[in-house]
C-alpha cells in the first residue's frame, strides 16, 4: 500500500470516528427528550393509549339530571402515568446552548369536592422527591439546590375560591377556568392563579393547567453547576390530573 493510500485511509477512518463520536455525544449528552407542554388533547390521547380508550371518546352528549346528581361528591386523583405535576424552565448549558428543562412526578395525590353547583374544595399534594427529567445530573442537583427536595419533599395546592359551575358541560365538552388557590413550595405559601382546562369523559374528570412561577417568590435560589451557564428566574408549573368519583 502506497503512502498516499495509507494517508487517505487513515484520514477517512479519523473522519468516520469523529462523526461517530459526534453522534454519540449528541445522543447521550445534547439530545433533549423533554416532553411538550401539557394540553387537553395530549392528555386524552395518553389516557386512550394507556386505558384502551377509557377516556378517549370525544362524542359529546347531553348530561341528564340523574347524571348531574351522580357527579356531586368527592373525586380523587387516579394514581399512575396519566396524573403528574412538574416544572418547565428555560436554561443555557455549556456546550449545548439554550434548552428547556422539564421535570415531572407521578407522585400526586389529592381530591376535589363538587356539590352540584360548584367545586368547593381542591387539595393536591405533589411528591417532589420523585421529580425526573431527561438528565439525572439535574435531578440530583435539585435535591440540595433550588427547590431542595431533601428539605422540602412536597408541594401542595389548596383551592381558596369555589369554582362555580353554572352549566354542567356535556360529556366530552372542554371547559376553561382560571382558579385561585394557595401554592406551598420550598416552605413558602403564596396565592396563585392557574388557568385550567377540564373535560369529563367516560366517568373520569381530566384536568390540565399551568402557571408561571417566580422563583424569588418562593426563596428559590438558582442552582450552580459547571455545566449551567444561566437559568431563567422563573419557570412554569404544569399539571395533568385524572380524577375519578370516590
Amino acid at each position: 500500500m502506497s503512502l498516499k493510500t495509507k494517508l487517505l485511509t487513515g484520514a477517512t477512518g479519523l473522519a468516520v470516528a469523529a462523526v461517530a463520536m459526534g453522534a454519540a455525544t449528541w445522543y447521550f449528552y445534547l439530545r433533549s427528550d423533554a416532553p411538550a407542554a401539557v394540553s387537553l388533547a395530549s392528555a386524552l390521547e395518553s389516557i386512550e393509549a394507556t386505558d384502551g380508550g377509557a377516556a378517549g371518546s370525544t362524542t359529546a352528549t347531553n348530561v341528564s339530571e340523574d347524571v348531574e346528581g351522580d357527579l356531586a361528591g368527592t373525586w380523587t386523583v387516579v394514581a399512575g402515568a396519566n396524573s403528574f405535576a412538574g416544572y418547565r424552565v428555560d436554561e443555557t448549558l455549556a456546550g449545548v446552548g439554550a434548552t428547556t428543562a422539564v421535570g415531572r412526578t407521578n407522585g400526586v395525590t389529592g381530591s376535589l369536592e363538587f356539590d352540584g353547583d360548584a367545586i368547593t374544595s381542591v387539595e393536591v399534594t405533589m411528591d417532589l422527591t420523585t421529580l425526573a427529567s431527561d438528565k439525572t445530573m439535574r435531578d440530583g442537583q435539585l435535591r440540595s439546590q433550588a427547590i431542595e427536595t431533601s428539605k422540602f419533599p412536597t408541594a401542595t395546592f389548596v383551592l381558596t375560591s369555589p369554582i362555580q359551575i353554572d352549566d354542567l358541560p356535556a360529556d366530552g365538552e372542554a371547559v376553561t377556568q382560571t382558579i385561585t388557590g394557595e401554592l406551598t413550595l420550598h416552605g413558602v405559601t403564596n396565592e396563585i392563579e392557574i388557568e385550567v382546562q377540564g373535560v369529563i369523559q367516560n366517568g373520569q374528570l381530566v384536568v390540565v393547567g399551568s402557571t408561571e412561577i417566580q422563583f424569588a417568590d418562593y426563596d428559590i435560589a438558582q442552582p450552580t453547576s459547571m455545566s449551567v451557564v444561566s437559568i431563567e428566574d422563573h419557570g412554569t408549573m404544569e399539571l395533568q390530573l385524572v380524577f375519578a368519583k370516590a
